[in-house]
């Protein structure tokens, strides 16, 4: 898996990959060469006291340095390139896949995973890029060439790197074999560390509420030891790696000076070829090093290749259709034909045979008690998830068969947990509509009652909002998404609950705001999904659910009468009682 990604994503840059190569090659014959004109040198110009020839050498020498250290940092250059884009095209693909994903996929990962798999496993992989952009010529060459040199400098010691050379590839082998297994387990925690840290952050205010501050404090901390301990583990074979190495190096060149200082006592070999014999063993140990450097990282770019592969070989549930609609002859019109839904693997149904019809002008209510499918009935008509049975049809045609883009630009969502993006208040309202005026952002905060706040802002408009608008309170952040999804424009609006966090009189000024006004819901359909009766209870029809069954429809006064459902939810809420 990790050489089919390192193929598909740097195959763009082969040109820089080519030159690379030839950088690479020429570098590594120049430094192979450097050994053989210092024992030319040795023998031929010191002991033979010839200046000149020394002189003569040394500049040749000087010129193949410089030679060696210009291709050297010029492939440094086009390899940074090459696995930085290769790290940055990985990390698009990851993150345009992940936002093709529909909630099931998003669940079956989790988010935590998905933000380690987006970051750090890609982060691993451009490492391991990086690193092979650098070495990978240079260590066969080098190691090749190096026994090739060093053999023609004197073969009767060439034995010795016979030996040398299979014993470290055992040894690393070994080590090796041992990393990758606890490389894995590595990732596996770092998710689990991300997934407790992710809760409680996002949780602070609930720990704080129910003083829960040392229990989630040893919740983190167990995480966090299971991190440490795997990557100790995996960190005693990584550092038992080099020693290992480096052993049997010293090694190599203890026999090379004692076998060889007897072959050049027995004049079977000059004092330069020695020197120079020495040198290529020094290379190719090096090049094992290097090697074993670069299978250091191979286990865990490994372990990181096969989670980003499974992330980009996973089809959302959600499939655009093949031929998609992309005009259709009606506007605002929303009909569910007898809808049902299931997750998978669920035994009981979360909605079953369902049927609604929205059309321009009219508003249609859906409330039910916590679980009854609600919030799923919503997510059926921007295809958040497909309906497993029957069909949610838009302006006529099935969702399934229209244009994505077609599908969300008749739809205005405000979901069920307001979110803001980190920007300002401007751009957050202009987020479904760029082009809209700073008199049309006022306009939408006016009907959503949001526009005394957003005045009382130093910047107004232009006032900074955190990341999840955590800078404003609840109402305010619900309010804000209400008016962003007014600035859009839509055919159909879904208010998912929109209004849970206004108190009774702004939510009664706000839908007193939104029933004259054309431009705003006047000649569109509207779904509102609510809790409380007097939030819905101007609807055109009111449909009841319970455990995912439509129990009861009709207006307030109809049901208030005859449905025990909501009459039931009327007396909780103190409505039965007003209206006797």
């Amino acid at each position: 898996m990790l050489a089919r990604l390192l193929r598909e994503y740097l195959s763009p840059y082969r040109g820089w990959l080519a030159a690379i190569v030839v950088l690479q090659l020429t570098a590594t014959v120049a430094m192979l060469y450097l050994p053989s004109l210092n024992a030319d040198i040795i023998d031929n110009g010191i002991a033979q006291r010839d200046t000149g020839y020394i002189v003569r050498i040394g500049v040749i020498m000087l010129v193949v340095s410089l030679v060696q250290a210009a291709c050297s940092m010029t492939s440094a250059w086009y390899g940074a390139q090459a696995a930085m884009a290769c790290g940055r095209d990985l990390r698009a693909a990851v993150f345009g896949r992940i936002g093709s994903f529909s909630s099931r996929e998003v669940a079956t990962y989790g988010a935590p995973s998905l933000i380690t798999r987006a970051t750090n496993d890609v982060q691993q992989v451009q490492m391991l890029a990086m690193t092979t952009c650098l070495m990978a010529v240079t260590i066969p060459i080098m190691m090749f060439g190096g026994i090739v040199m060093a053999m023609r400098e004197d073969f009767g010691l060439s034995w010795l790197v016979v030996a040398v050379v299979p014993v470290l590839f055992v040894c690393i082998g070994l080590v090796v074999s041992q990393m990758i297994p606890a490389f894995r387990s590595v990732q596996e925690r770092l998710d689990d560390v991300n997934r407790v840290l992710r809760e409680q952050i996002t949780g602070i205010r609930v720990v704080r509420a129910f003083v829960r501050e040392p229990q989630e404090t040893r919740r983190f901390g167990r995480a966090n030891d299971d991190l440490t301990e795997v990557s100790v583990r995996a960190g005693r074979w990584m550092a038992a790696l080099f020693p290992l190495v480096m052993a049997v190096s010293n090694v190599a060149s203890v026999g090379v000076i004692w076998f060889g200082g007897h072959r050049v006592d027995n004049g079977q070999m000059e004092v330069g070829a020695l020197t120079a014999f020495l040198s290529y063993l020094m290379q190719i140990l090096m090049s094992v090093m290097m090697g074993t450097f670069m299978l250091m990282m191979v286990p865990r770019a490994a372990v990181s290749a096969d989670r980003i592969a499974e992330v980009l070989d996973t089809d959302s549930s959600i499939a655009p259709p093949a031929v998609p609609v992309t005009e259709v002859a009606v506007s605002g019109h929303l009909d569910l034909e007898d809808v049902g839904f299931t997750y998978p693997g669920a035994e009981q149904p979360v909605l079953d045979r369902v049927s609604l019809s929205v059309r321009p002008g009219r508003t249609v209510a859906v409330i039910g008690s916590t679980g009854a499918g609600k919030t799923t009935l919503v997510n059926l008509v921007p295809r958040l998830l497909d309906a497993t049975t029957g069909r949610v049809l838009v302006d006529g045609v099935d969702v399934r068969d229209l244009d994505p883009e077609l599908l969300w630009s008749r739809i205005g969502l405000v979901p069920q947990r307001a979110f803001l993006f980190t920007g300002t208040v401007a751009s957050n309202l202009r987020y479904g509509s760029p082009d809209a005026t700073d008199d049309e952002l006022w306009h939408a905060l006016e009907i959503a009652q949001a526009a005394d706040f957003v005045r009382a802002m130093p910047e107004q408009l232009d006032a900074p909002v955190v990341q999840g608008g955590t800078n404003v309170s609840g109402g305010q952040r619900q309010r804000l998404a209400i008016a962003r999804a007014l600035v859009r424009r839509p055919e159909i609006y879904l208010f998912d609950d929109a209004f849970s966090a206004l108190d009774v009189a702004t939510d009664a000024r706000l839908r007193a705001a939104l029933r004259p006004e054309p431009a705003a819901t006047g000649d569109t359909g509207v779904v509102i999904v609510g809790q409380r009766i007097a939030t819905i209870r101007d609807a055109d029809e009111i449909l009841v659910l319970e455990d995912g069954v439509v129990v009861g429809r009709g207006t307030h006064a109809e049901l208030l009468a005859t449905n025990p459902t909501y009459q039931e939810i009327a007396a909780s809420q103190g409505i039965a009682e007003d209206a006797a």
